[in-house]
């Protein structure tokens, strides 16, 4: 058939522009080198740019303190909880604010992550680029870590189950876990609300700071070096 041979001839001629070592050995076949893989590093910073300014807007009306306390309907809630609902409820376009900020989240861990599963599975990871390999994957602990602290940062049910699993987390560490876990949650085995504060801190002032000196780095790094292109 006319339209087989076509097909044929096609799938032929893009296998042989394709490297064939990486994906012969890892039998991922061409997925790796799909061109759309490598902007996973320009969709990580976009979601970053995003997060970065509806962070900022958030900030405005955010008050971080998670200590409980009974309001007048006798029940238990917190500063930083009613803040939430403030801004998803009163602020203008709070609403839509919030969710851009939630979902550039899990849009930026993911593209953090499927790229550095494509510098792997395309050896872009070797000499002359180990280096940067390794900032990368700083950089996936510390998007990661983002994605923690903003988790916890409502106050809601599903942080404080949050923060109970980050404490037994840092408690397992050997020697420094209990210290650990008093620096980031302030007990170690309740949560008084102190916790919320710190990790509002990370979150906002010291894993930004971190985040954007090795993002320019990293990106430094890649001007210098140039990508590994696919072809």
């Amino acid at each position: 058939m006319p339209y087989a041979d076509l097909t044929r001839v096609v799938t032929e001629v893009d296998q042989r522009q394709m490297p064939r070592s990486h994906s012969e050995k890892y039998e991922l076949k061409t997925i790796w080198y799909w061109y759309p893989l490598y902007c996973l590093g320009g969709i990580s910073f976009g979601a970053f740019i995003i997060l970065t300014i509806t962070g900022i807007l958030l900030g405005f009306f955010y008050i971080p303190d998670g200590r409980l306390e009974i309001s007048a309907d006798n029940e238990i809630t917190n500063p930083a909880y009613r803040s939430m609902l403030i801004i998803m409820n009163d602020i203008p376009f709070g609403f839509i604010i919030r969710g851009m900020h939630h979902w550039a989240a899990h849009i930026m861990i993911a593209a953090v992550f499927l790229h550095m599963c494509r510098v792997y599975f395309t050896g872009a990871y070797k000499k002359p680029r180990e280096l940067n390999w390794l900032l990368g994957v700083v950089l996936l602990l510390i998007t990661i870590m983002f994605g923690y602290s903003g988790y916890l940062l409502p106050a809601n049910n599903l942080s404080e189950g949050a923060a109970i699993i980050g404490i037994n987390m840092f408690r397992s560490f050997p020697l420094i876990g209990d210290a650990q876990a008093i620096l980031f949650f302030g007990d170690l085995s309740t949560l008084s609300g102190v916790y919320i504060l710190r990790w509002y801190w990370l979150h906002v002032f010291i894993l930004p700071l971190i985040a954007i000196g090795l993002m320019v780095l990293h990106m430094a790094l890649v001007w210098l070096q140039g990508v590994a292109e696919p072809h």
